[in-house]
């Protein structure tokens, strides 16, 4: 990151003025939208950042701000190696603080409207191919407390493909496993409820008769019976995959079950109830993964494409 100059006098005592409104904000959208704390912390940081550099830039406060200076903060960012993804992040928190402003009556105006972040490549989940996924938890019925735990989220996290904090904060009361059904608290605290497929009902039933929870109403508990944080899972999810010579993480898994799904149902609007998508666009990713098995068999299959592959001569019979 490239070395900022010096700050103007009274810059650094400024910044708690500029970040009154940040902590307003970041309340609001505890409250009143009832975000993550992970997403929160997400917005505080970009927003810190934001209003450190405005700060130590000498301007006044948010309300004052222009759209020429905002593209500074983007320029700013760029060359201070931000990827052209965390420079669209931190522009998407400064627009969501300004409207929030804007509609406080703290501001009459969102000059950050008007700033285009730069174009980012729009990079392809990774997923599991079908084999992979079968060698992976097609497996004999796990042995010890935390094998036949962790073999329960994996095949949880692909049958249904859960999020990672949906897993997490799954409780007991939100499983029907009779019914073959999982209650789930998606993003902004929107609930839906998921299919869980025969095999991973039975890697449940088998962890449900050795967990050690007591009181505790986590579906997933260490052994001293309490709820496994996200950062456990993750941990839980790469050490299980790593012994089957698989580079894995869960929401790899979600991807792969949606994918999968996609590519032998067509059904666009079923994945996108399934995985909680507020936007058909988000689910429509997978369309372009289906796309490229699709064209990875042409190119094995088709004729002209073996051809063009073989470097001529006559095609194939």
């Amino acid at each position: 990151m490239s070395p900022r100059t010096s700050p103007p006098p009274g810059a650094e005592s400024s910044l708690p003025a500029w970040m009154e409104p940040v902590d307003a904000f970041v309340r609001h959208l505890a409250h009143e939208r009832r975000l993550s704390p992970h997403t929160r912390d997400a917005y505080r940081r970009d927003l810190a950042a934001a209003a450190d550099h405005f700060a130590s830039a000498g301007k006044s406060g948010w309300a004052a701000l222009t759209g020429v200076e905002v593209q500074g903060f983007a320029a700013w960012c760029h060359r201070s190696g931000l990827s052209g993804r965390s420079i669209q992040r931190r522009l998407s928190a400064l627009r969501t603080l300004l409207d929030y402003l804007v509609r406080e009556g703290l501001s009459d105006r969102n000059p950050a409207r008007s700033v285009r972040a730069p174009k980012v490549a729009r990079r392809l989940p990774k997923a599991l191919d079908p084999d992979e996924a079968a060698e992976l938890l097609d497996i004999e019925p796990p042995q010890g407390y935390e094998a036949v735990r962790d073999h329960a989220m994996l095949e949880l996290l692909y049958s249904s493909g859960l999020r990672l904090g949906e897993v997490q904060g799954l409780s007991l009361g939100d499983l029907d496993l009779s019914s073959g059904l999982v209650s789930v608290l998606g993003k902004g605290s929107k609930r839906r409820i998921v299919p869980v497929g025969g095999k991973a009902r039975e890697a449940l039933g088998r962890w449900l008769a050795v967990r050690r929870g007591g009181e505790e109403p986590a579906v997933f508990v260490s052994r001293s019976g309490r709820r496994l944080g996200a950062r456990a899972i993750q941990d839980r999810v790469r050490r299980f995959a790593a012994r089957h010579g698989i580079d894995l993480h869960p929401h790899m898994l979600r991807h792969s079950f949606a994918s999968h799904l996609l590519e032998s149902s067509g059904d666009l609007r079923a994945v996108q109830e399934l995985l909680g998508h507020a936007d058909l666009g988000t689910t429509q990713v997978y369309t372009h993964l289906d796309f490229q098995r699709l064209a990875a068999v042409y190119d094995e299959v088709h004729p002209r494409a073996r051809r063009a592959r073989d470097g001529g001569g006559s095609p194939r019979s």
